[in-house]
């Protein structure tokens, strides 16, 4: 792809949708959720599919912390890059190949006689699917002009959960009719998406002032961040960061095992749910895209917060409802509806926050928050759920996600000042 320089001015909602950097942020979204879903919606479905316990599953959320400790390492990755491609697109290749060999791996375990060797496998994907985060989210941090993040961050946050599709609605469809083995092959098989992309684009922008030296990689980000907003504002943010996703992220950790206990068949769980969910998300890119480029971030935060908090109240119903395949469809198009809009305003968000210089090391930590939920929260709710059950634990969940929105009126008010 040619020239990739962004215009200064703000652009038409035509120019600003239908340019090569919105392209770009399809695979950067794709190749990034997948994954993740694998982990979060294939990996339990099959799971329990094959008999292992609700707490078990439950307790695979915690091969998520590389998603929370990703900051660790995220200043190596904004220090040094590989002798080929450059400092973003090396790292990019380097960590999608890795997630195609990982993924594929699963085709050889049998859970039930070797449970930790999946976890091993699941924690091997994790640590190189946060990996390509750190790398991807950097690179769309620098390649989007300002007054493109919201788009930006929209589409690929719609991208990221399109591909969810892939493990959640073929994966499950295929597993009805191959063995196992051959559904993992073709899910890591996606991952050439991503790798196709690394290989055709080109490194964004070169920040002058990038880190020299690892020492600076690492403690310039942190001084740059608390200088910005200073310590009281920056706690609050990152206050803000935990909770605003803490809702949503519980009440679909456990999804697949949910509604393979209301009885609906794997068929049914990827023809009907991951249907509507597609649907939803389609509406939900035209509709939070649009906004985002008329409306600020800020509103949008609010806007698609209410949206997303209703939304869980939609797994609740379902709960009551049983097996009813236009409920599954109501509750899974509103929840995509919903959660897709609140996570591509709440993305758009982080990255405002974060300096195209320290990209990487900055856009991780803000992220690792947010995932800090959905590992050891999210580790908790088999056991949550088998004492209190899916209806009351879903109201549960509605009610967490309320602090995230008290918090706007101090972190991103509808009429901000400035």
């Amino acid at each position: 792809m040619s020239s990739l320089t962004p215009a200064t001015q703000t652009p038409t909602i035509k120019d600003a949708i239908l340019n090569k950097r919105m392209l770009i942020c399809i695979f950067t979204g794709f190749s990034s959720g997948l994954p993740l879903f694998f982990l979060y919606q294939l990996v339990p479905g099959w799971l329990r599919s094959e008999g292992v316990s609700l707490a078990e599953i439950g307790l695979f959320s915690l091969i998520g912390i590389p998603y929370v400790w990703k900051f660790l390492w995220s200043p190596a990755m904004d220090r040094y890059s590989f002798p080929f491609l450059g400092r973003r697109r090396g790292w990019m290749l380097f960590t999608q190949v890795c997630l195609l060999i990982s993924i594929a791996s699963f085709g050889y375990v049998n859970p039930t006689m070797s449970i930790w060797t999946v976890a091993y496998l699941a924690a091997a994907v994790a640590f190189f699917s946060a990996s390509q985060d750190i790398v991807l989210d950097a690179y769309r941090r620098e390649l989007l002009p300002d007054h493109e993040l919201g788009i930006g961050n929209s589409i690929h946050v719609q991208a990221y959960r399109l591909s969810g599709l892939v493990p959640g609605s073929l994966g499950f469809i295929l597993a009805d009719h191959i063995p196992w083995q051959m559904v993992f092959f073709i899910v890591s098989a996606f991952m050439l998406a991503g790798i196709i992309m690394t290989l055709c684009v080109s490194e964004a922008r070169r920040e002058a002032n990038a880190p020299q030296t690892l020492k600076q990689a690492v403690v310039l980000p942190f001084k740059d961040f608390i200088n910005r907003e200073g310590i009281k504002s920056a706690l609050m943010i990152l206050s803000f960061l935990f909770l605003y996703k803490l809702g949503d992220n519980m009440a679909t950790a456990l999804q697949t095992p949910f509604f393979i206990d209301l009885g609906f068949s794997n068929t049914e769980i990827g023809v009907v749910a991951k249907t509507a969910s597609l649907i939803a998300m389609t509406i939900g890119l035209a509709v939070g895209g649009i906004i985002m480029i008329k409306l600020s971030i800020n509103r949008a935060l609010w806007l698609f917060g209410f949206v997303q908090i209703i939304s869980i109240l939609g797994f609740a119903a379902l709960a009551e409802i049983g097996h009813n395949t236009y409920a599954l469809a109501f509750a899974m198009g509103f929840e995509y509806l919903g959660v897709g809009l609140g996570t591509a305003a709440f993305t758009a968000f982080i990255a405002k926050t974060t300096n195209p210089t320290f990209a990487a090391t900055q856009f991780a930590l803000f992220t690792a928050l947010t995932a800090l939920p959905r590992t050891f929260a999210n580790a908790s709710t088999g056991f949550i759920v088998e004492q209190m059950g899916w209806t009351s634990f879903f109201f549960l969940c509605t009610a967490l996600a309320i602090p995230g929105m008290l918090m706007l009126f101090k972190v991103a008010p509808w009429n901000p000042k400035d």
